[in-house]
């Protein structure tokens, strides 16, 4: 019986190691002095919209700080004893709080736009217009800062999703500002803040189901695991190809184990089979190569 395992040694720009933390340090400042600024500003107005979008940069704060911890863990966590994995799930853990945040918070927006019907609301435009500039001008700094990481690490994109919602949360308030000065019509600011928890809780599910596909060990969206059983079958060192597991651990880093029932020397098979796996970015794998005996046991005793 045979092992086989391939994964690069040399840190890529796609590691938890390389992940940056200062943009969530800055990014948490920014955001941090503005919710002090819009919590204010809102309760003064008595302003639904400017409390939803506040409510949505409070979510921002907590997002970055958690996903900050998870950066550090990942990074620093130790993997000994029981944390053979460390602490990289922590990543995923941290997206599925995002999501329920902001979730609530679309929920408590459309609670309270309900409680407010009838209520013949008087809002003052200018105060709503210029706090949203300032705050789309801090929301698009930290969504800046925060868009590269938001690719390498799915702790990183709950936070950018939250900062996303901000954004178009900022410009939905300049909207009921401008409406409320031209015209009136103080009911804009509860049609806006309906509307930005409206956009916000689809994008709050879509990434709970990405963290949760991640947690339910499903193989990852971009590996087609058929196609690589097939092309493991299709080597001629092969007979037989059975145990495939492919998951995701964290964002970035996929893995994979099989086991290759084959009578040609070990290290034949296993640098075919690592250059299958390769080809569909599971350069983490761990392969088996079994002779006829052991594969016809394995078949046997294989319950998952």
């Amino acid at each position: 019986m045979g092992h086989g395992h391939s994964h690069s040694h040399a840190p890529s720009a796609d590691s938890v190691g390389n992940r940056r933390l200062w943009p969530m340090v800055v990014g948490m400042a920014i955001i941090g002095t503005f919710f002090v600024v819009e919590v204010v500003a809102g309760v003064l107005a008595n302003s639904l919209a400017l409390l939803a979008d506040a409510g949505h940069m409070l979510t921002d704060v907590l997002a970055m700080a958690m996903g900050l911890v998870a950066l550090l863990l990942a990074r620093h966590g130790s993997s000994e004893g029981e944390k053979t994995f460390g602490w990289h799930r922590a990543e995923v853990f941290t997206a599925v709080a995002n999501a329920v945040l902001l979730i609530g918070v679309a929920v408590f927006v459309l609670y309270e736009a309900i409680e407010r019907l009838g209520t013949d609301p008087q809002v003052p435009g200018l105060t709503l217009i210029v706090v949203a500039l300032v705050g789309l001008a801090a929301n698009l700094v930290v969504m800046l800062l925060l868009r590269s990481d938001s690719e390498k690490s799915i702790a990183v994109r709950g936070a950018y999703m939250e900062v996303l919602a901000d954004a178009v949360g900022s410009v939905g308030v300049l909207i009921a500002g401008i409406i409320a000065l031209t015209t009136g019509w103080g009911y804009a600011d509860i049609v806006v803040a309906v509307l930005i928890a409206l956009w916000v809780a689809p994008r709050a599910i879509r990434l709970a189901l990405d963290a949760l596909r991640i947690l339910s060990q499903r193989a990852p969206a971009h590996v087609d695991v058929a196609a690589v059983r097939a092309e493991l079958e299709a080597l001629p060192q092969v007979h037989d190809v059975h145990d495939l597991h492919v998951w995701t651990l964290t964002t970035g880093m996929d893995v994979a184990t099989v086991h290759l029932g084959s009578d040609q020397p070990n290290a034949d098979v296993l640098t075919a089979a690592r250059a299958v796996l390769e080809r569909h970015g599971l350069d983490h794998a761990t392969v088996q190569v079994d002779p006829i005996e052991i594969q016809r046991a394995c078949h046997r005793d294989l319950t998952w």
